[in-house]
């Protein structure tokens, strides 16, 4: 199962700009393959992405039909971000200019 990271009060999964396994750049989910894996190296991960409440980002465990829906809902659009609704546990997208 992937593990990705989820902010604890904003419910936003991390996105940002990665390499496929083609070595072709996409906006996506970053995912680790293993819970250890997460959480040893998601704090580095967070700093080198500048990011300032890293303490607040956990890992999750997400399906990996899980995983392609958040990278369908993002559409490789930098400019959305992804959540997770606490109730129904279904992705929604947010654009950063309509905020």
């Amino acid at each position: 199962m992937p593990f990705v990271l989820k902010h604890r009060e904003s419910s936003q999964i991390f996105t940002c700009n990665l390499i496929n396994i083609y070595q072709l750049p996409y906006y996506g989910t970053k995912f680790w393959d293993t819970f250890k894996e997460a959480e040893e190296e998601a704090p580095t991960f967070l700093e080198q992405h500048q990011v300032n409440d890293s303490e607040l980002w956990k890992v999750l465990e997400a399906s990996e039909q899980k995983l392609k829906v958040f990278n369908v809902k993002l559409n490789n659009n930098s400019s959305n971000l992804l959540f997770i609704d606490e109730k129904s546990n279904s992705p929604y997208v947010k654009n950063k200019k309509d905020e």
